[in-house]
């Protein structure tokens, strides 16, 4: 683990990065967060990786550690020799939870990593509290032409600093391997984990996702024994990113007391949930931010997951900064 010097009463941006090895793969696991008692478990979308997650990471170190995983074939974690299907990633998210002894974690699944959460959350009765943001795939768009072109549409509406992270990732993952993936993903049928799903479920989706859209989110709801959905205005896809603020605050507020629509809806307004991240920094942690990344690149390549955390901590400690700033 990266230690971290300083006010102890400054946020917590060191980041430890471990491996949780099944057969011959791993997932490589990125921790931020005091240790507590429940923690948070992010698993990201198709091609992408846990940077997906650096800005709403740090806003849930509520009740606990959050860990962000990257799975094999994405964020540089190596290629498996064969392609792998949802339920055997979802294997690797419960050896996840597993390994790290997690006691009824939240887990917090984005776009195709709403298919694994959703997986895991059917087979496990223990796990009480499940956020999908942005999940698929809609049964009415389970085409690939259909599925691409709502994609591009809601890709239209995401900020640049979104759609240059979708391309670094997606680089990273390599087509080859996203190509291998894509068709399980379209195959998987999320819609019938829903009636097994026994945990308090939040389905957050952001206005402008064409992806997700609103009929569907409203439908899932109904399938799921409990679950309430929210839209952030002003968002796309990729709703975590540009509005980390607010969507952790409701993943927050949700695994308070999950069970409590109502309080939710009291305690939450739609203007705290819809305040998007600012789209500028200081040219200084602008460049501080950069440096961490870089590192942190330098690290997937060698497979150095020590340079991977201190570049991680870098680019967390860069933000946190930038957010003291507002």
């Amino acid at each position: 683990m990266v230690e971290r010097g300083g006010d102890p009463n400054e946020p917590n941006t060191s980041i430890e990065v471990r491996r949780v090895e099944r057969g011959d793969v791993y997932t490589r696991v990125s921790t931020i967060g005091s240790p507590g008692g429940r923690a948070f478990v992010l698993v990201a979308g198709l091609g992408v990786a846990a940077t997906y997650f650096e800005r709403l990471a740090p806003n849930l170190n509520e009740f606990g550690p959050v860990h962000a995983l990257d799975l094999p074939g994405f964020g540089g974690v190596p290629h498996p020799p064969a392609a792998m299907s949802i339920e055997q990633y979802a294997d690797l998210v419960e050896a996840v939870i597993d390994e790290l002894d997690l006691d009824d974690p939240v887990l917090i699944g984005h776009s195709m990593g709403t298919q694994m959460v959703a997986e895991v959350a059917a087979r496990r009765p223990d796990i009480t509290t499940v956020v999908l943001i942005s999940p698929v795939v809609d049964p009415s768009a389970r085409r690939l032409p259909t599925l691409a072109f709502r994609f591009l549409h809601a890709a239209w509406h995401e900020p640049v600093k979104v759609k240059l992270l979708a391309v670094g990732s997606y680089l990273t993952c390599g087509p080859k391997w996203f190509l291998r993936v894509l068709p399980a993903m379209m195959r998987f049928r999320i819609e019938d984990r829903f009636p097994r799903i026994r945990a308090a479920t939040l389905i957050v989706r952001g206005q402008h996702d064409a992806v997700v859209s609103e009929a569907f989110a409203e439908w899932a709801a109904t399938r799921i024994p409990f679950a309430s959905t929210w839209e952030i205005g002003g968002a796309a896809h990729s709703v975590m990113h540009q509005h980390a603020e607010g969507v952790a605050r409701l993943c927050v507020e949700f695994a308070r007391a999950p069970r409590d629509t109502d309080g939710l809806l009291n305690r939450m307004s739609h203007e705290a949930a819809e305040t998007p991240e600012p789209t500028h920094a200081s040219p200084a942690l602008a460049l501080k931010a950069l440096g961490g990344r870089l590192r942190e690149f330098v690290g997937v390549v060698r497979r150095d997951d020590r340079l991977i955390a201190e570049g991680k901590s870098e680019h967390a400690e860069a933000m946190a900064e930038e957010q003291g700033e507002r």
